[in-house]
């Protein structure tokens, strides 16, 4: 019989921009889930692995605390709980293991289009709005500023309006937001995107070789978003050329070709983006039979 136990708890944005692209990542990491009714739980069909979808603010929480074994969550999150609890005199009890590379986006002081703003002394004195109270004050303090800050939960951008601040700290992406409200970026205060943290309680043997799998599994799938593997005939004369022409390709697979001595099958997995020039200078090099496949798994 299942030992609950035994099975991985992930804490998993329950709805927001990390939440599709966090399943997806999963789901392509071999990994198959049954829903509950409410939404709040998905059981692990395949494997022991169980997700507990929740509010993004509350995953540092809850790995923290060893209610979930793992959690995927933006680093602006990650960096608020752990310096919030710096500041309390406590410590965060987990430690960040994997990069996702998705949900790229910064943390940043922004300024009304007519404000000057010449570097972090610019805000001297000045009221701050934020919903990231202990990341903007470790920022001032780092850089020796007083100021106040103004704290928001949400909406941050119209605080100018309202004369409530004259700086705003905030996360933005296209910055399309900020824009539509007359205000531009000045500074960026960290760079955030998607990272699993792990609790730092132990896991044991069994639960922490299932971690490490997992891990594996996502490094696999990172590895091959943009890969293609690319199969060419070649004359041996042309080899060094063609190698140097493969875009982020180790050393490619050389195989003869029965009957062609001349000539040799070329097969290469390319970790960057094959356009259409890289395969026009490939058969201006000697190539021929050029076939592009893409890449779904591998494993280093």
């Amino acid at each position: 019989m299942d030992n609950p136990e035994q099975r991985i708890k992930i804490a998993v944005q329950k709805s927001g921009r990390l939440t599709d692209h966090s399943l997806d990542m999963l789901a392509r990491c071999g990994l198959k889930f049954t829903q509950s009714k409410d939404q709040l739980f998905c059981y692990g069909e395949n494997m022991p692995i169980d997700l507990l979808l929740v509010r993004d603010d509350d995953i540092p929480g809850l790995v923290s605390e060893d209610v979930c074994d793992l959690g995927i969550v933006g680093r602006n999150i990650v960096e608020e709980k752990r310096l919030a609890l710096l500041a309390a005199g406590k410590e965060a009890s987990f430690d960040r293991v994997f990069e996702l590379d998705f949900g790229h986006c910064r943390l940043a002081i922004a300024a009304p289009e007519e404000t000057a703003y010449a570097g972090p002394a610019s805000l001297q004195g000045a009221r701050i709005a934020t919903s990231y109270v202990a990341i903007v004050s470790d920022y001032l303090a780092r850089h020796s500023i007083d100021a106040e800050i103004v704290y928001f939960s949400g909406a941050v951008e119209i605080a100018p309006k309202l004369g409530k601040a004259e700086f705003i700290c905030d996360l933005v992406s296209t910055g399309s937001t900020l824009a539509a409200n007359h205000l531009r970026e000045v500074d960026t205060v960290l760079e955030s995107e998607a990272i699993i943290i792990q609790t730092r309680a132990p896991l044991g043997s069994a639960k922490q070789g299932l971690v490490d799998r997992i891990l594996q599994r996502l490094d696999g799938v990172l590895q091959v978003r943009e890969s293609k593997y690319i199969m060419l005939h070649a004359p041996r004369a042309a080899l060094e050329e063609i190698a140097r022409l493969l875009p982020g390709s180790e050393s490619p697979t050389v195989i003869p070709l029965e009957g062609k001595g001349d000539k040799v099958a070329v097969h290469a997995v390319c970790r960057e983006t094959v356009f259409w020039e890289t395969l026009e200078n490939l058969k201006a090099a000697g190539a021929s039979s050029l076939l592009v496949l893409p890449v779904e798994k591998m494993l280093a």
